[in-house]
């Protein structure tokens, strides 16, 4: 039986093996973690991923938004007047540093090194907390908060400034998602990717709303799996979606928009690190790394304030 600190030479020499120079992942070992974090969340799943050589990144979007289509005359070219140009534009990712911890208690450090499962269980947990982490700061990140995270940068709830419209405390059902369709531009609505993203009590409330009517499609909410599609376009529940905003800090929101039109950039340069707190009689590993969140055309969003979500009636 070694002492703890021989457990924790074994546990250094196994994630030094692991690890690259310097700490860092290599480009293999980061995208398998990056998997078990995108796997691990609802929303990181759905969007757009980008990995990252450099902290900055531009995403480019062009695309005819007026019309293109001329009446022809005949031996005649169109003026230039006539003649279309495509509206073009940039939207740039810039990566702000995160820190995540996993604290091994010395028995269960012993266990894993000895059944050599110590990396798989470090990749597991740290890949789970970090995606959940991820997601809410991807949902929520504001950096008017206070909040040490939320602060980093702003999520996809504070991008959205196009298309926004007050709810005013109502619960989730379709006339709420029928005012989103409406707001939505109309040369993006027709997207079939579209989809309406809210909280879990939000989708629950919506469930129930269809179910309440006797109808053939009240019938089917009722013995359904999932969520009913409104307008063809799914209702998703997030995890990570706020139920305490509002005065009343009973309320959320809904989004509704193309999820690969949100997008997360990552910088590949990982960190990983680990130190013994002797006092504390536990093994320390710490993991940084660098990410941004971005709508690649904020206007081709729609944002749904006020919707209540507590639990009750």
């Amino acid at each position: 039986m070694g002492s703890n600190q021989y457990w924790v030479q074994k546990a250094d020499l196994v994630v030094q093996d692991f690890i690259s120079n310097g700490g860092y992942l290599n480009a293999e070992q980061a995208s398998e973690l990056f998997e078990i974090q995108i796997n691990e969340s609802v929303l990181l799943g759905l969007i757009t991923f980008k990995p990252m050589k450099a902290a900055t990144m531009e995403i480019s979007k062009l695309g005819f938004t007026g019309r293109v289509l001329r009446g022809a005359v005949e031996n005649q070219g169109l003026t230039l007047a006539e003649r279309s140009a495509p509206t073009a534009g940039k939207t740039t990712l810039s990566v702000v540093e995160l820190i995540a911890e996993a604290d091994v208690p010395y028995g269960a450090l012993e266990d894993h090194v000895t059944q050599g499962t110590l990396m798989t269980h470090l990749k597991n947990l740290l890949g789970k907390a970090f995606a959940r982490d991820l997601e809410y700061l991807a949902i929520q990140g504001d950096t008017g908060s206070a909040d040490l995270l939320l602060k980093k940068l702003n999520g996809f709830i504070a991008q959205c400034t196009s298309n926004t419209f007050a709810a005013g405390g109502v619960r989730l059902t379709k006339s709420t998602l029928k005012q989103m369709s409406q707001t939505m531009p109309s040369q993006y609505y027709k997207n079939s990717a579209m989809a309406y993203f809210t909280s879990k009590n939000a989708v629950i409330d919506y469930e129930d709303s269809l179910s309440s009517r006797a109808t053939p499609l009240g019938d089917q909410a009722l013995v359904s799996a999932g969520a009913q599609p409104y307008g063809g376009k799914p209702v998703v529940p997030v995890p990570e979606f706020p139920e305490n905003l509002g005065l009343t800090t009973d309320q959320t929101i809904v989004l509704m928009c193309d999820p690969k039109n949100m997008h997360v950039g990552m910088q590949r340069e990982v960190t990983l690190e680990t130190a013994a707190d002797i006092s504390a009689r536990k093994w320390k590993v710490v993991m940084t790394a660098k990410a941004d969140f971005k709508f690649a055309h904020e206007p081709a969003v729609v944002l749904a304030t006020g919707i209540t979500a507590d639990a009750g009636p």
